[in-house]
């Protein structure tokens, strides 16, 4: 066509980049950005965090199993809220196996099954919503996302509670 690019190779120590982005429509440009925007960010919080978590929905998955044990050992009305919370976890999960178009109850139960006898990370595929070792498939999720989650879903349900 008629577009002209420059091209500056061979540069020692560079320390930027340019992407550059086509696309059909504005819309389709724009979600092109926002995905590398993503993409980015993510790595960046990997490197500041200097650690990752197993993702397709691994952690939620333990931690629901863990506080189902953990429930047990709780008396009153907290245990009511540990519950609830152990159960609120099972949303990802749940959102995974019904964006594959499959028996959500069928795969959530198989996948719980099999993190309470394997006691490792156990993930779900978003292609079949069948369980997967995450690490294996090289699905990973950032450390401060899951914390940041954890810290802000009970002032979440706090504030509705209060509405």
């Amino acid at each position: 066509g008629d577009d002209k690019y420059t091209f500056i190779e061979g540069v020692k120590n560079a320390h930027s980049c340019t992407i550059l982005v086509q696309g059909s429509t504005d819309h389709a440009i724009a979600q092109m950005k926002d995905a590398i925007h993503d993409g980015l960010r993510a790595v960046k919080n990997a490197l500041d965090d200097e650690a990752l978590i197993p993702g397709a929905a691994a952690f939620e998955i333990a931690a629901h199993v863990h506080l189902e044990e953990f429930k047990k050992t709780v008396a009153g009305k907290p245990r009511l809220g540990v519950e609830i919370f152990g159960k609120a976890l099972l949303t990802v999960p749940k959102t995974l196996i019904e964006n594959s178009g499959l028996d959500v109850q069928e795969k959530l139960l198989a996948v719980i099954a099999a993190r309470e006898s394997q006691k490792t990370a156990v993930g779900v595929s978003a292609a079949t919503g069948d369980t997967i070792d995450p690490a294996l498939e090289g699905i990973w999720d950032n450390y401060i996302v899951k914390k940041q989650m954890l810290g802000l879903a009970p002032v979440l349900a706090e504030q509705l509670l209060l509405v």
